[in-house]
């Protein structure tokens, strides 16, 4: 039996899905799921929005501790340039990452885009 993960690419390919657009289309997913799991973990969206605040490398470590996922997705935003860390090392969106986060769930989530 195949697993859907395993099934993803070879769908993605048949529809012709160019790697940019796989590529935004992993970014998308891993900005939802950073946003849920701020959410889930007593973090506010704005914490990775806005350029001076950002998360802290033991934030990061806590996050990563608690999900996984975190760490991933950690991983592709960094890749695609969506996010970095500011000049005081905390994490934090890009303006490509605030632009795209904002494209997502709207004004509220990233003003400063």
């Amino acid at each position: 039996m195949t697993s859907e993960l395993t099934k993803e690419p070879s769908s993605q390919a048949a529809n012709g899905l160019s790697t940019a657009a796989n590529v935004q289309r992993s970014l998308r997913q891993c900005l939802s799921i950073a946003a849920e799991l701020l959410y889930d973990n007593g973090h506010v969206l704005e914490t990775i929005t806005l350029p001076q605040r950002g998360l802290a490398r033991r934030e990061l470590l806590t996050l990563s501790a608690a999900s996984p996922t975190w760490a991933t997705c950690q991983k592709v935003m960094e890749a695609s340039e969506a996010a970095t860390f500011n000049e005081y090392g905390r994490f934090v969106l890009t303006r490509l990452g605030r632009e795209i986060m904002f494209d997502m769930f709207g004004q509220g989530a990233a003003d400063c885009a």
